[in-house]
């Protein structure tokens, strides 16, 4: 019997993140895809008198209680009157809470080489809640740091 020559070819691995990519204004915004529940479309919002500035109400989403946060409220921009913005699901422990986003962008495969820190020269209102920055091709997609974006105290 002959021998078979096996050929081995290296396969390159890339080390990729996915992170739900979402507009706020003209920026591009990420979460990591792991922090998602689900996206949804608007939901009735029941106002909660004496909340913070930040916090849209409440929605109720099959039983559950969910706080919805406007992230363009907490980054310090203009809200405006949008009725097709969306929800974006997110889970914290035990709770569940929505970032109310003007728009869904998709689910964007990042190669973890092209991460770079936080730039320092962006504002400082919404600096704090950034963990990071990819470079894509025709823009930059700014990761928030969900954790400080959900526990944010004025």
């Amino acid at each position: 019997m002959g021998e078979v020559a096996v050929e081995h070819s290296q396969v390159a691995q890339v080390d990729l993140n996915q992170l739900c990519g979402f507009k706020i204004g003209n920026g591009h915004y990420a979460v990591s895809v792991l922090d998602v529940q689900e996206v949804i479309k608007p939901q009735l919002l029941t106002p909660v008198p004496l909340a913070p500035n930040y916090v849209k109400g409440l929605i109720n989403l099959r039983g559950q209680i969910v706080t919805a946060i406007s992230l363009r409220t907490l980054f310090g921009l203009e809200e405006i009157d949008k009725e097709d913005y969306m929800n974006i699901i997110v889970r914290s422990g035990d709770s569940l809470y929505s970032l109310v986003v003007d728009e869904i962008l998709d689910v964007i495969d990042v190669e973890k080489e092209t991460y770079e820190p936080t730039p320092e020269t962006l504002e400082d209102k919404i600096k704090k809640f950034i963990s990071g920055v990819y470079k894509l091709e025709k823009n930059l997609l700014i990761l928030l740091d969900l954790e400080k974006v959900l526990n944010f105290e004025n």
